[in-house]
């Protein structure tokens, strides 16, 4: 048995070729933790964190060493290890910092324990490589700026694309989907993200509205964790509501599924507690029937939506591509997991010399 033996993290920040603008701010680089696991026959686990804003990079790479000398020495058994930091970590709570570096061990553990079995993750977990639909960001750009972006990614074959809105007007909302829709042809996938920015009033009102554009979801119209305020405008209107990329662990999951808080559900591997916290919420969600959808991660995202019974779409972004040394690619629309050993994540080493901060 493969025994773990050290862990580093390193920071880095990542210019995006274009800056991502939604309804609550404008992303102009991802700040990232590059996380390696290695253990005592020399294998070599990676992991991705994703801070949000720079000023987490140092605390939370900090706490991620911290924690990994806690199970420096144990034997690599990923599920078990989850298990024992979530008890060790009980008190503090596992959201927040805790639960990004929790997540980036686990996500880091998995890939070692893949590659040491020389399979990919998701060949591991007994699951096939499958081609996942992709959908393509755009940001929150006005009618002409999402226009053309929304015929660039038709131009690459993308099957849907998701648009930030929330403009002052619903009407400004309209006349973006309008664009997107004449831009990208009427076979295209059409998704929107709020980004939390309104009142559940606000929402309904909206998307009762929005509801003749022919959506294939709204995402987040109101505060995440408002799972009362969800569950009211997913009742009050027709178009899907999609939530979930904010919720910190099965048990924020399971509190939005008794509310009945959204008709389909959207997994970050980061938040939702890695790999095994992904596995948990997939058979959460396909108990309850829920379609999932993915939240950044491609290259992860591609190999655990391959073992999620309700899959939906995988979000394709390439922000991170730059430190990367195969991400993955689209083709035709869809997106399928490579078959190299681990999670499909490897460094370009040159750029994340240049990113380091």
């Amino acid at each position: 048995m493969h025994k773990i033996k050290s862990f580093t993290a390193r920071t880095v920040l990542v210019p995006l070729s274009t800056p991502h603008k939604t309804a609550s701010g404008e992303i102009q680089a991802s700040p990232l933790i590059l996380v390696d696991v290695l253990t005592d026959s020399g294998i070599t686990g990676h992991s991705i964190i994703f801070t949000y804003t720079p000023a987490a990079l140092k605390p939370c790479a900090e706490l991620l060493q911290n924690i990994g000398e806690l199970i420096c020495g144990e034997v690599l058994t990923p599920a078990e290890i989850e298990q024992q930091l979530s008890k060790r970590f009980r008190l503090l709570g596992t959201q927040g910092l805790v639960g990004m570096a929790l997540a980036g061990i686990d996500m880091a553990l998995w890939d070692a324990h893949a590659r040491g079995c020389n399979l990919s993750l998701v060949s591991m977990l007994g699951g096939t490589a499958k081609p996942i639909k992709a959908y393509a960001p755009i940001g929150y750009d006005g009618v002409q700026g999402c226009a053309n972006a929304a015929k660039q990614w038709a131009d690459e074959g993308f099957l849907g694309m998701k648009a930030k809105i929330g403009y002052p007007t619903v009407k400004e909302d309209i006349e973006v989907c309008q664009a997107i829709r004449k831009a990208a042809g009427s076979d295209v996938a059409i998704m929107v993200d709020y980004n939390q920015s309104l009142t559940p009033e606000e929402a309904r009102q909206r998307i009762s509205v929005l509801d003749a554009e022919g959506l294939t979801w709204v995402e987040e119209p109101t505060l995440a964790h408002d799972y009362i305020g969800h569950a009211a405008v997913t009742q009050a209107v027709q178009t899907p509501i999609q939530t979930g990329e904010n919720w910190w662990g099965t048990l924020d999951m399971s509190h939005a599924l008794d509310a009945d808080a959204s008709d389909l559900v959207m997994l970050d591997v980061m938040k939702i507690g890695g790999v095994t916290g992904w596995l948990r919420a997939a058979a959460a969600a396909h108990n309850r029937q829920r379609l999932v959808s993915s939240h950044l991660w491609p290259e992860v995202s591609a190999q655990l939506l391959s073992c999620t019974p309700t899959a939906h779409w995988l979000e394709y972004a390439d922000w991170w591509n730059p430190i990367l040394a195969n991400p993955v690619t689209v083709e035709h629309g869809y997106v399928t997991a490579g078959d190299e050993p681990g999670s499909g994540i490897n460094w370009n080493e040159k750029a994340v010399q240049q990113y380091a901060v």
